[in-house]
């Protein structure tokens, strides 16, 4: 994904790529050549005439219609006052979770699940640790809680080693509790998801943890209490 967004800069800056006609099979082709370890899910003409959408995993690109120029960025009406691309993206990051799995989640259910989420977590964020910390206020207004890890640090650290040990350990939950709490997980590893977690939330541009996102694929960035989460998850679901 680097290498796209690389690519994507250096358009701007006049170098093309070397597609002779305007259409998918051209675009397809062009990709094929230039970077054949990406995998185009779809392209299709934008809004704007002239200008192809081409989604990558979780990921919205346009590209002119000669072939020419890769464009990295939001189309916005500016009329209506609405993100166009973000309202795709939406889609694109619900279908990039659920193909990924519950089963690669560590999930906290209520009795009642009224909404779910997905939350991006780091075991030595402080404000991920609040977030844990109030579990049970998100349980009771119904909510969900499926977490993947994207430690900061990256691959390698304490917080990814202690990721590991996590998904690992014979109650994940409660082993994922007691480090939320500070304490350290017995060293364990195994087959694991952490490395998928974190190129998902690298997809989704995630910036810091917690990262919030909802079952439409809409990021909340940052820590949010379990009421006013409620309150967004319900307007999201019954908007007026």
């Amino acid at each position: 994904m680097k290498k796209i967004i690389k690519i994507a800069a250096l358009s701007l800056f006049g170098l093309t790529l070397p597609v002779a006609h305007a259409d998918e099979n051209a675009i397809r082709q062009a990709f094929s050549t230039s970077m054949p370890e990406v995998k185009i899910d779809s392209v299709k003409p934008s809004e704007i005439k002239g200008l192809y959408e081409v989604a990558i995993g979780a990921n919205i690109f346009y590209v002119s219609d000669d072939g020419k120029y890769l464009l990295q960025g939001h189309l916005i009406d500016v009329a209506k006052r609405t993100d166009l691309t973000e309202e795709k993206l939406g889609n694109t990051r619900k279908q990039a979770l659920e193909k990924l799995g519950q089963d690669k989640m560590i999930v906290f259910k209520p009795k009642i699940a009224k909404y779910k989420i997905y939350v991006f977590t780091d075991i030595d964020c402080g404000y991920c640790r609040k977030l844990h910390s109030e579990i049970d206020q998100y349980m009771a207004q119904g909510i969900q809680i499926q977490y993947l890890f994207f430690p900061r640090a990256g691959k390698g650290s304490d917080s990814y080693n202690k990721a590991v040990s996590v998904w690992c350990s014979e109650d994940r939950n409660a082993a994922l509790t007691e480090a939320k709490k500070g304490g350290t997980p017995a060293a364990k590893t195994c087959d694991n998801p952490v490395d998928e977690h974190m190129q998902l939330g690298a997809e989704f541009e995630a910036r810091g943890t917690p990262m919030i996102v909802t079952e439409k694929g809409t990021i909340y960035p940052g820590y949010m209490p379990a009421k006013q989460l409620a309150e967004a998850l319900e307007s999201e679901a019954n908007p007026k």
